[in-house]
C-alpha cells in the first residue's frame, strides 16, 4: 500500500482510513469528556524522565507505546512508568516501517516487543499498517492509532503550532500522540505543560487506554 495513499502526518487522520482499518482504534468512547494522552518511542533517558516529571506534576495518567529494544536498554525507566501508573503499549522491537517490511517479519518483530514489555497494546510506527496486517495483528493485540497527532517531532514547526494542533482537533475520546524522544523534546518541552493546562482548563479529564 502506498505511503501517499493515507497521509498520517497531519494532526487528524483522513476519514477513509478509520472505515478501511476498522479494526483498529483511532477513538475512544466520546460521552465523557475525557482524553488520552500518549507518547511513543521511549523508555528514552532524559526525554521520557522529562515527561513523567510532567505528569507527576499534573497529576495526570497516560499510555506509552515503548519501543522494545529501548525496554531492554533502559529497563529501569521501563519499571518506573509502570510503578508511576501509567499504562504500557509497544511500537515494535525495532520501531520498524510496516510498509518496507516483509510482513512475517513485521509481526514476528510485534510480537517479540508484546512478549518483552508483556502488553496487548500496540501502535505501529508512523501509523503504517496495510489493512490485512491491521486485522490479524488485532486478532491477538490491541491496536490503538490516535485522533490528534500534536507533530511535536516535527523540527519545522513550533511548539505553538503543536499546542494549536492539539486545541483545534482535541474533542470527547480524542487520543492524542506526543513523543518522548530527542526529535520531539524542544517542541515537547513548551507543549506539554500548556496543553495540560488548556485541556484541564476545558473541563477535560485524562485516562489510560
Amino acid at each position: 500500500m502506498p505511503q501517499s495513499l493515507f497521509n498520517f502526518s497531519q494532526p487528524q487522520p483522513p476519514k477513509i482510513a478509520e472505515r478501511l482499518f476498522f479494526r483498529v482504534v483511532w477513538r475512544l468512547p466520546r460521552a465523557k469528556k475525557t482524553v488520552y494522552l500518549t507518547f511513543d518511542d521511549g523508555p528514552v533517558p532524559h526525554y521520557t524522565e522529562f515527561v513523567l516529571d510532567i505528569l507527576k506534576q499534573y497529576a495526570v495518567k497516560a499510555t506509552f507505546f515503548c519501543v522494545g529494544e529501548n525496554i531492554e536498554k533502559h529497563p529501569e525507566i521501563f519499571k518506573l512508568l509502570k510503578e508511576q501508573g501509567h499504562r504500557v503499549g509497544t511500537h515494535t522491537y525495532n520501531h520498524l516501517k510496516s510498509w518496507r517490511t516483509n510482513f512475517f517479519r513485521y509481526i514476528t518483530n510485534v510480537k517479540k516487543a508484546a512478549d518483552l514489555a508483556q502488553s496487548k497494546l500496540f501502535r505501529p510506527p508512523h501509523g503504517q499498517i496495510t489493512p490485512w496486517a491491521a486485522f490479524l495483528i488485532s486478532l491477538r493485540y490491541r491496536v490503538i492509532m490516535w485522533d490528534v497527532l500534536s507533530k511535536d517531532y516535527d523540527t519545522r514547526i513550533s511548539a505553538e503550532e503543536c499546542f494549536e494542533n492539539v486545541k483545534n482537533y482535541v474533542r470527547n475520546g480524542s487520543i492524542i500522540v506526543f513523543h518522548d524522544s530527542q526529535k520531539a523534546n524542544n517542541n515537547l518541552r513548551d507543549v506539554l505543560p500548556k496543553v495540560i493546562d488548556y485541556l484541564k482548563s476545558e473541563g477535560y479529564e485524562f485516562a489510560t487506554i
